[in-house]
């Protein structure tokens, strides 16, 4: 297999992942404010609006777990193929709550300011093994 080419299509995947967990965040991020206006009286205007942010959150919410499934099946390819200057087990180990689908289930179990959370974590998790993977990709 070609490392350089392996580097690459993780870097892809990788882009693909954030961008759906990107909009997932921002999604529940307006859902969490038709919740607030919806406290404050919204009627049932705003519960529809809201309950469609957190229907489209969940739709990104899937398709951002089939991306980081997609990202993990790269990262062991990336894996197979590293040398010492990128710790590997470090990088699947940072990835795992991503590769077996788990982050996403919660993530659609939970609350909207919870889920919230959870997505900003799983972007700036993705975004540290991607810069990794670009600093291995210049070496190269």
């Amino acid at each position: 297999m070609d490392r350089e080419k392996e580097l690459r299509e993780a870097v892809e995947a990788a882009d693909e992942a954030l961008a759906h967990l990107s909009r997932a965040e921002r999604l529940l991020r307006t859902s969490g404010r038709w919740g607030c206006l919806s406290t404050l009286g919204g009627g049932v205007i705003v519960s529809l609006l809201r309950h469609s942010e957190m229907q489209d959150a969940r739709r990104e919410a899937e398709a951002a777990r089939e991306a980081v499934r997609a990202f993990g099946r790269e990262l062991k390819d990336v894996a197979f193929l590293m040398d010492s200057n990128l710790d590997a087990g470090d990088l699947l180990s940072t990835a795992e709550p991503f590769a077996d689908g788990s982050w996403a289930n919660t993530l659609l179990e939970a609350r909207a300011e919870e889920a919230q959370a959870r997505t900003q974590e799983a972007i700036s998790r993705i975004r540290t093994i991607r810069n990794g993977l670009l600093r291995e990709l210049d070496r190269t």
